[in-house]
């Protein structure tokens, strides 16, 4: 027989045996899929208030799974309608995600970790921008469910319910609250022990030089200048310049020398007049003060500044003080003053104005030194005592930064970067 004929008969074998391989292929087929992959409803689900917060939002809580290893998907639903729906998605986190590090909490005000933890707001996802559907949102019970996948299946919960509630007191703000009993305490007993003795203020040359220029303004006859800067009343420089005006008012009070003070705001004319007022009499002259020491000019700044300079043009002043905050105007002034031969002390916190001072005045009271003058002329206790309490809490800001960047490179270098998060939460304005 020749070859050929023999290949129906193979043909035909083969397809009889098939069946049989197939039964045993079967039979050596994969053990089932591993139960921890299977996705399975959350546990331990809990829909909670918010710890901390101004009634915003919803911490919801559930228990570590044993699919949370094969990178399942949690979605966060709520419903402000019933348990049924309808469903809005709040959030969607990654089984690595959810932990309670990320809820930005320090470790003093952490809540218990071992469950997964996120935050809802349902102002974000049920309200408008009117009041009053804030106020009704964020006072509503919400239907919360979380609902898990792996893509290929899907788990729902259980349906819980929370609401959202304002907290009286903000725990990660506890540093906040202790870093400033701790600094009131100093002040305050700074304040005590300056009412006791005088505690030492270093010498700033431009103040002892006030002296001077009062006696000079009063030989010769003419007038001194007082301006109290560009800014208004509500700016903590021309609160400086105002107390400085009180306590030069009280010298000039006594040598019976004239002062004028040109202002370019209303309110802080109308303040310095009361400080003026009570300088004079708290140095014994109140018949020498008049009402037109303090005078408004103008808000425009140029022209406020052509007047002044017109009239130290005419009057010649032998003394003139700028304090408080500057512009463009300062070497306008400063430099009218210099060519009528008048002794210039300046003082101001504005940076960029700083370097025309320097050119042009006898003396110039540089940044905190302006907010330190008050102090050290009257000496008065409250005023001393809280300007060395502010030198101390400087201080300790200085050695803090100094430690924390010490320590926070030592943590770097022996693996502990725990450290530095640890120090950077202790001095975090939350």
């Amino acid at each position: 027989m020749k070859p050929w004929n023999l290949l129906p008969l193979i043909l035909t074998a083969s397809l009889a045996a098939a069946p049989a391989f197939a039964a045993k292929a079967s039979k050596a087929a994969p053990a089932a899929e591993d139960p921890a992959m299977t996705v399975r409803p959350v546990t331990g689900l809990k829909a909670l208030d918010m710890p901390y917060d101004a009634g915003e939002g919803i911490l919801v809580r559930w228990d570590v799974m044993p699919h949370d290893e094969y990178a399942a998907v949690y979605v966060v639903e709520l419903s402000s309608v019933s348990a049924a729906g309808p469903w809005v998605k709040a959030k969607e986190v990654r089984s690595d995600q959810g932990t309670v590090a990320e809820l930005g909490f320090p470790f003093w005000a952490r809540p218990k970790a071992g469950q997964r933890a996120v935050e809802v707001k349902p102002l974000d996802l049920f309200s408008n921008d009117s009041d009053a559907a804030k106020a009704r949102v964020s006072k509503a019970e919400y239907f919360v469910r979380v609902r898990a996948t792996n893509g290929r299946q899907v788990a729902d919960s259980e349906v819980v319910t929370g609401r959202a509630e304002s907290d009286w007191f903000s725990m990660p703000r506890l540093n906040n609250l202790i870093f400033t009993l701790v600094f009131c305490g100093i002040v305050l007993w700074f304040i005590s022990h300056a009412r006791k003795k005088d505690l030492f203020l270093r010498r700033i040359p431009g103040l002892d030089a006030v002296e001077d220029a009062i006696g000079r303004a009063t030989e010769m006859g003419r007038p001194i200048y007082f301006l109290t800067g560009r800014l208004d009343i509500d700016s903590i420089s021309t609160i400086a310049a105002s107390l400085i005006l009180g306590e030069i008012a009280k010298r000039i009070a006594q040598y019976d020398t004239q002062l004028k003070v040109p202002h370019t705001y209303a309110m802080t004319m109308a303040v310095c007049q009361e400080i003026t007022k009570q300088a004079y009499s708290e140095a014994g002259r109140p018949d020498a003060y008049r009402e037109d020491i303090n005078f408004f000019i103008t808000e425009d700044q140029f022209a406020y500044t052509a007047a002044v300079n017109g009239m130290m043009v005419r009057e010649k002043p032998a003394a003139c003080f700028y304090m408080g905050y500057y512009y463009a105007e300062s070497l306008l002034l400063t430099e009218v003053g210099a060519s009528v031969g008048a002794i210039q002390i300046a003082g101001s916190d504005s940076e960029h104005q700083l370097p025309f001072f320097f050119i042009t005045c006898d003396y110039t009271l540089i940044g905190e030194e302006l907010y330190a003058a008050g102090a050290y002329l009257s000496r008065n206790p409250v005023l001393v005592g809280t300007l060395r309490g502010q030198d101390v809490g400087k201080a300790f800001v200085m050695l803090s930064i100094f430690f924390g960047v010490a320590f926070a490179t030592l943590g770097v270098l022996i693996g502990r970067e725990g450290w530095v998060t640890t120090m950077l939460e202790i001095f975090k304005s939350y």
